[in-house]
């Protein structure tokens, strides 16, 4: 172990990129990226995910936006598709049993609209056909036959029924209300006068004639009505028969087109006879005019009357070009109605009215045979659209029903189209706490997405992925029509994508943050006249991002300089260090340092954290000061208990602070207290420690070296400011060039330790001491004069215990008394 932390030399703050070592001078030697970089295992995954056929096997895509994601998903499924057989259409139709349930019909790729065409064409040439054909002579004289004849039956049994009257001396009328017999007189009808002049027995012999003549009469009437129903069955034979030869050629004609498809031959085969038991259809509509008027004083525009052709219409829901390949389908707006198709209405007399025609398509349906994509958070914040995927995916059909009737109390007559079966690869793109949610919550994930695609934000620097870089930069420049970048500028972009994930090793692959700085370069560059991009181009981007985002930044190191909130960066100070802290307001990270502060006295509750006893303390922090008072129990508490109250706390903290970063630090300054020696006030101090005293890495330290180096130029740097972080942290440095500039000037100072004895000697400039055979540290060091600080206060409360009536006077010191544990 060193003795005390070690200095860091300028270069190893930041990694450089040699433009020289590129092996271009400019994007335009460089061709262009293809495909995905640094995602191999994703790749794989997404290949894998696509490719496999077995149920439930649909993929989801992890990872934060801008690494690619949904590019490499969007790239495989659309070169996949390209090779796979084109789906069938899909149309819904009448239906002529249950017209409540339309039904779904498949057909091969491209047909769908075909026979909406040709229905179409049908229906039209059948409202000429039809009235043509009962327009025609030899019809009409058919027609005219059959009702001549009907007459002449009307006549004979008309004239077989006056002749038995007449016979009987009565005549037979006919009027609206019924047949009557009127008596004759002379040949002649009697008149009413006549009749009731006659005597009593003349009439009644009258009606007793009349009587009799009622059996002939009702038999006259049913012979009558028989002869009409006769003649009317001729009549509609007659009309079929017309109807038939002038349509069934076009129907045969149409059906002979899908032979294949039994579904639409039967269907055809149920129009044609549809349409000849509803020839009225094919007649004009002379109240046509009364119900637009009426619909009109329903309120809303007039409607034409509904077509009663539409039952020979179709309803194409879903249709493709042949050798089209697989339809890929990305729905941004995943409501369940556009997920699950709908129903729709339409105003119509005061009432809601719908029929198949009104049935519309969903992203499933139009996803059919092929891919869906989804960002998964879309998919879960829109009401019902979870469940009707999940559901669509399991039963491996989708079934197209409004939200309304589904939830209804009370149930409702509307349509129930056919479930139409689904073969769909769906793929859901999401971050990772989204797919930790639904594996943990959602029983049915695991089962239906059973292929996992994580994409990394990081890949190793290597001459490879550098190229890569200069190959998504000549891209861009392509796409967004940029300049072209120098390989100064190129090398700039390389640094930056280090600077990102805080990595002198590893680049980023979060490129769409890359993509903006290469687009604000350029700019940068066009403004200033210049025809390549170069180095101080990328530079001038990257500052005027960081100003247009840092006024937080700025606001809180001002008050920080103004004195409102105390940090000091200079002297020396017992119980007092500044710890570091990263800050996120949202479009931008910064650090900021912030005291802290130790107090200690002779008690037995051992070290507490003032921000967890009043709530402002998140869970990792608090394990990061349990941490130090086993720290404590286990160096300097084996011959003695530790009879110790330790108070730690973040001056001037208005909100919850977390994370372990600061352990070291509060470590430090309890030390100090302890041994009442004073740390330097010119060094901050980052990192996190473990029981045994080994200081461990941290996340955000160049933007606590940042954040530090700031404020101490801000009140003037002395040369002997600096920071102190944890030796395994040093690869993460991608300090800023003025930093680093700083560094090599010997005004600014970068320090790493691995154990708390080098950060102590470091800060105090008194060797920290290592144990001795005899138990003891060597005299006048900061762990011995800890060791002697706790053995004091161990004895001072065994003699006030003996005082106070507790334990034995006897005892040796060494004794552990009732409380003394560590906390």
């Amino acid at each position: 172990m060193a003795s005390q932390a070690q200095e860091v030399a300028a270069e190893a703050l930041r990694y450089v990129c040699n433009p020289d070592e590129l092996g271009f001078e400019s994007t335009q030697e460089v061709e262009p990226a293809v495909g995905t970089v640094g995602q191999d295992r994703a790749q794989d995954a997404v290949t894998f995910g696509l490719e496999i056929g077995t149920q439930g096997y649909n993929l989801f895509v992890v990872g934060v936006p801008g690494t690619g994601r949904s590019t490499t998903v969007l790239s495989h499924v659309e070169r996949l598709a390209k090779a796979m057989p084109t789906p069938s259409d899909w149309i819904y139709v009448h239906n002529f049993q249950d017209s409540y349930r339309p039904r779904a019909i498949k057909l091969p790729p491209g047909r769908g609209a075909q026979l909406r065409r040709e229905l179409d064409l049908l229906v039209d040439q059948c409202r000429r056909e039809i009235p043509r054909a009962f327009d025609s002579d030899s019809y009409q004289q058919r027609r005219q036959q059959t009702m001549t004849q009907l007459d002449r039956r009307r006549e004979q049994l008309y004239g077989e029924l006056s002749e038995k009257a007449k016979q009987r001396g009565l005549s037979v009328q006919f009027s609206p209300s019924g047949v009557a017999t009127v008596p004759l007189v002379e040949g002649r009808p009697m008149t009413p006068e006549e009749y009731a002049a006659l005597a009593d027995e003349a009439r009644d012999r009258i009606r007793d004639l009349g009587e009799s003549l009622q059996e002939h009469i009702l038999a006259f009437m049913k012979a009558v009505r028989d002869a009409e129903q006769t003649t009317l069955q001729e009549i509609r034979k007659l009309d079929r028969d017309s109807a038939l030869f002038a349509i069934g050629h076009l129907v045969e004609q149409v059906a002979a087109t899908y032979e294949d498809t039994p579904d639409v031959v039967a269907f055809l085969e149920q129009i044609q006879e549809d349409m000849v038991e509803h020839l009225d259809a094919f007649r004009p509509q002379p109240d046509a005019a009364g119900q637009a008027q009426a619909q009109a004083m329903f309120g809303g525009p007039p409607r034409p009357p509904q077509d009663p052709t539409f039952r020979y219409r179709v309803n194409l829901l879903v249709s493709h070009e042949p050798n089209g390949g697989a339809p890929v389908v990305i729905e941004h707006n995943p409501t369940y109605y556009n997920l699950a198709g709908r129903i729709d209405y339409q105003a119509q007399f005061g009432t809601m009215s719908t029929d198949f025609r009104m049935i519309k398509p969903g992203a499933l349906h139009r996803a059919n045979g092929g891919f869906l994509i989804l960002e998964a958070k879309d998919v879960l914040i829109n009401a019902f659209s979870w469940e009707a995927l999940k559901r669509a995916i399991d039963n491996r059909e989708t079934t197209i029903e409004n939200i309304g009737e589904a939830m209804s109390l009370v149930p409702m007559v509307t349509l129930r189209p056919e479930p139409i079966p689904l073969e769909v690869k769906v793929i859901l793109v999401g971050n990772p706490l989204i797919y930790n949610i639904l594996f943990h919550q959602d029983e049915d994930f695991r089962k239906l997405f059973k292929v996992k695609a994580d994409f990394d934000v990081e890949m190793e620097r290597t001459p490879e992925t550098m190229r890569v870089y200069a190959g998504f930069v000549r891209c861009r420049v392509e796409q967004d029509s940029l300049l072209h970048f120098h390989k100064s500028g190129v090398a700039k972009v390389i640094e930056y994508g280090s600077r990102l994930l805080e990595n002198q090793r590893k680049l980023a692959t979060r490129f769409s943050d890359v993509a903006d700085v290469v687009a604000e370069a350029s700019f940068w560059a066009k403004k200033a006249g210049n025809t390549l991009v170069m180095g101080e181009h990328v530079d001038k981007a990257l500052h005027e991002k960081e100003f247009r985002s840092s006024l937080n930044r700025d606001k809180v190191h001002e008050i920080i300089n103004e004195g409102v909130i105390n940090v000091s960066t200079e002297g020396l100070a017992v119980g007092q260090i500044n710890g570091l802290s990263v800050l996120d307001s949202g479009d931008y990270i910064f650090g900021a340092p912030s005291r802290i502060t130790a107090a200690v006295s002779l008690g037995t509750n051992g070290v507490f954290n003032i921000e967890r006893e009043i709530e402002m303390s998140g869970k990792i922090h608090s394990k990061g000061v349990l941490i130090l008072s086993s720290y404590l129990a286990h160096r300097y508490a084996q011959d003695r208990p530790l009879s110790l109250n330790a108070s730690l706390t973040f001056e001037q903290l208005y909100n919850e602070v977390d994370g372990d970063s600061a352990s070291s630090t509060e470590l430090y300054c309890l030390l100090s207290a302890l041994c009442d020696l004073p740390l330097r006030q010119d060094i901050a101090v980052t990192g996190s420690v473990n029981q045994r005293g080994e200081v461990q890495a941290v996340g955000g330290v160049q933007y606590k070296i940042e954040g530090f180096f700031d404020v101490c130029k801000a009140k003037g740097l002395t040369g002997t400011q600096g920071v102190m972080i944890p030796a395994t942290n040093l690869t993460h440095l991608m300090l800023r060039d003025d930093i680093v500039e700083a560094v090599a000037k010997g005004q600014f100072h970068i320090f790493t330790a691995r154990h708390i004895d080098e950060g102590i000697a470091l800060l105090t400039g008194v060797p920290a001491g290592e144990l001795q055979p005899d138990g003891l540290y060597p005299e006048g060091s900061v762990n011995g004069l800890v060791q002697q600080r706790l053995w004091d206060y161990a004895e001072r409360l065994r003699m006030f215990n003996q005082a106070d009536g507790h334990g034995d006077p006897e005892a040796p010191a060494s004794q552990p008394v009732d409380g003394d544990a560590p906390a």
